[in-house]
C-alpha cells in the first residue's frame, strides 16, 4: 500500500510518500509546496495543483492529512484551514480515501509521546524509514503523519520494533 501523508501550511505544504509491505515501511518521496506570495485563492490553487500533479506522478492508494490545531491567531488558523481543505480537495478529487490525524496522534505513533519536539519527529522518521539523513521539519511532519496511518493511527503499540527497546513510551 502506497501512502501520501501531508502537512498543510498556507505558505509550505510538507508531503511524504511510503510504501507499506506487511510490517515494512519504505520510502518513496518526500519536499514541500511553495505556495508564493499573492492573493489566497491563486496560493490555494498553487497548493491543490501540486498536490495532484503528485498523485498522479506517484499513484499513492490512501492519504493522510495533519488536523489543524487551533492557534492564538484566528486569523492564522482560518488561513491553515482553507490551505488544509485544498490538500483534501486534491486528494478527494483523485478518488483517495482520507484520514485524518491530530498532531499529538501522530507524535505518539511516531516518537511514542504526544509532546515530543520536531527534532525527535525528524530523527525517529529518518530511523523508521532508514535514511542517511533527517528530512526537513515539514517533510517530516507529512512521513509522520503517513507512518502514523501506516500503523492503524494505534501509536507506539502498532510500531515494529524489532532490535529495538521500548523505555518510557520510547524506541531506543
Amino acid at each position: 500500500m502506497r501512502i501520501l501523508g501531508i502537512d498543510p501550511g498556507l505558505r509550505i505544504t510538507g508531503f511524504g510518500l511510503i510504501e507499506k509491505s506487511g510490517q515494512k515501511l519504505s520510502y518513496v518521496s518526500s519536499g514541500v509546496i511553495r505556495s508564493g506570495e499573492g492573493e489566497l485563492p491563486q496560493r490555494l490553487g498553487v497548493l491543490f495543483a501540486g498536490l495532484t500533479e503528485l498523485i498522479h506522478a506517484h499513484r499513492p492508494d490512501t492519504c493522510a492529512v495533519e488536523i489543524v490545531f487551533v492557534n492564538v491567531n484566528p486569523q492564522s488558523t482560518l488561513l491553515l484551514g482553507q490551505a488544509r481543505g485544498a490538500a483534501i480537495c486534491a486528494a478527494v478529487s483523485q478518488q483517495l480515501p482520507v484520514s485524518e490525524y491530530t498532531a499529538l496522534q501522530v507524535k505518539q505513533a511516531v516518537v511514542g509521546h504526544g509532546k515530543a519536539a520536531k527534532e525527535q519527529v525528524q530523527e525517529m522518521v529518518k530511523r523508521l524509514l532508514n535514511l542517511p539523513v533527517a528530512p526537513t521539519a515539514d517533510a517530516a511532519d507529512a512521513l509522520a503523519c503517513a507512518i502514523a496511518h501506516a500503523h492503524g493511527g494505534m501509536g507506539l503499540g502498532a510500531l515494529a520494533t524489532a532490535g529495538r527497546r521500548v523505555r518510557g513510551g520510547r524506541i531506543i
